[in-house]
């Protein structure tokens, strides 16, 4: 089994779904697609899981991997541009292949923007996973409404959940804000959220509560981080109780008694273990910030009601469609994906060539852009000059490539915050 991933959070994704869906003991082979995203050793390290092989490729490096080196199953991590482009270019690839691998590709986490872009790019695998009840309705809908193949769409549900229950307080009684890179991606709106933080904590000095950081200043996860609360937090005269963390989501999990986020995954990780949990509404409740998806669940309150104590008791109907399987029945979530992958790596004669709902001819004057970004060519062959990453790149190359990559990075989180203010000037 193959996984191709993109940034630390889609690693983590793929290689937890590889383990999920495999219907034995595998041998894992890990690629990461090498971009602004692509995970350094430390975010690789904190996302805890090993595959028996992992290097860094381009795209024409990872067809040529593929061609040389077959497997049963392929996940594709990646956004949905990346997966549309391996698509097509694996269909160039095994077009002579009497068998193909099976190919997987799916969602990170919660789905509350770009569904249509995002579903038609990943139409073309095997399975197309959705991480809930209420996922798998909607991708279906999608589909059936562009006359496209909905058959692969599949049920499963998150691969990171897990951890024991919440059973009760800790000593001391644990608060946590699960940061976000790119919700708010406003200074105004992230120094709000710390500033109530801050002020929590103050209110609550019999509280531990910690700041959980998803990436240290330089790190790219699966959306840009202009402005880093490490960043924001300088300077500030930081209360005692209150502290900035890294490190696995589930290990911080294990000693929080309130979660508390503007909209991340991890609120569904909390809501799985029990763990009363808070979607913020003091920004208002909008689809730019992702938590309307919450709507409905019990959880939205405001940091002036987390002050004065209120603890949010999430909706057990809500819970059910959105695949947190906290009544135990998550076990079997991954069940039907097994069985539809045995079902398809034993049909006689194998599998059909991959078939992308955008072709030349439905996508005339969309595809080629989104092909030409991995430097792809219309038919999904490489183009000519394609980068192609070298066995062993040598002193130099890794040097420029280092550079370049923190260059892009200064460009994102110190210059373009600036140009930006003085836009609005």
């Amino acid at each position: 089994m193959a996984v191709l991933a993109d940034s630390d959070t889609r690693w983590k994704w793929g290689t937890l779904t590889a383990k999920r869906i495999a219907p034995r003991d595998i041998r894992l082979d890990g690629f990461l697609l090498r971009g602004r995203a692509t995970p350094t050793a430390r975010q690789l390290g904190e996302v805890g899981v090993r595959a028996d092989s992992l290097r860094e490729v381009t795209a024409a490096e990872f067809l040529r991997a593929m061609d040389e080196e077959p497997c049963d199953v392929l996940v594709l991590a990646l956004v949905g541009g990346g997966v549309q482009a391996m698509l097509h270019g694996l269909r160039g690839v095994w077009q002579d292949r009497p068998r193909r691998p099976v190919v997987v590709t799916g969602y990170v986490g919660v789905v509350y923007e770009k569904l249509t872009d995002g579903l038609l790019l990943r139409h073309g695998a095997d399975l197309v996973l959705a991480n809930s009840r209420q996922d798998a309705e909607r991708f279906r809908a999608v589909y059936e409404g562009v006359g496209a193949d909905a058959d692969a769409v599949t049920e499963v549900a998150l691969p990171f959940l897990g951890g024991d229950p919440h059973t009760g307080g800790h000593t001391p009684y644990t608060v946590v804000f699960a940061a976000q890179p790119s919700v708010p991606d406003t200074r105004t709106d992230r120094t709000y959220l710390l500033n109530r933080l801050v002020e929590h904590a103050r209110r609550h000095p019999e509280r531990e509560v910690l700041l959980k950081l998803r990436s240290r200043p330089g790190e790219h996860t699966t959306h840009i981080e202009e402005l880093p609360y490490q960043k924001l937090a300088r300077g500030l005269d930081l209360p005692a109780n209150l502290r900035l963390v890294y490190g696995h989501m589930g290990e911080v999990l294990d000693r929080t008694d309130l979660l508390v986020t503007v909209s991340s995954t991890a609120a569904l990780e909390a809501l799985h273990r029990r763990i009363p949990t808070a979607v913020l509404t003091d920004l208002g409740i909008r689809e730019a910030l992702g938590n309307h998806h919450f709507v409905g669940s019990g959880c939205l309150a405001s940091w002036d009601q987390l002050d004065a104590g209120h603890r949010p008791a999430p909706d057990e109907k809500w819970l059910a469609r959105q695949g947190v399987a906290a009544d135990g029945t998550y076990a079997t979530a991954f069940d039907t994906a097994r069985a539809r992958i045995a079902e398809l790596l034993g049909r006689t004669g194998g599998l059909p060539p991959l078939a992308p709902y955008y072709t030349p001819v439905t996508a005339p004057g969309y595809l080629p852009g989104v092909l030409a970004r991995h430097h792809l060519g219309p038919d999904g062959t490489p183009l000519p000059g394609a980068p192609a990453a070298d066995r062993d790149p040598g002193p130099v190359r890794r040097i420029v490539r280092r550079t370049a990559r923190g260059a892009y990075r200064h460009g994102v989180q110190r210059v373009a915050p600036v140009i930006r203010r003085m836009g609005e000037l």
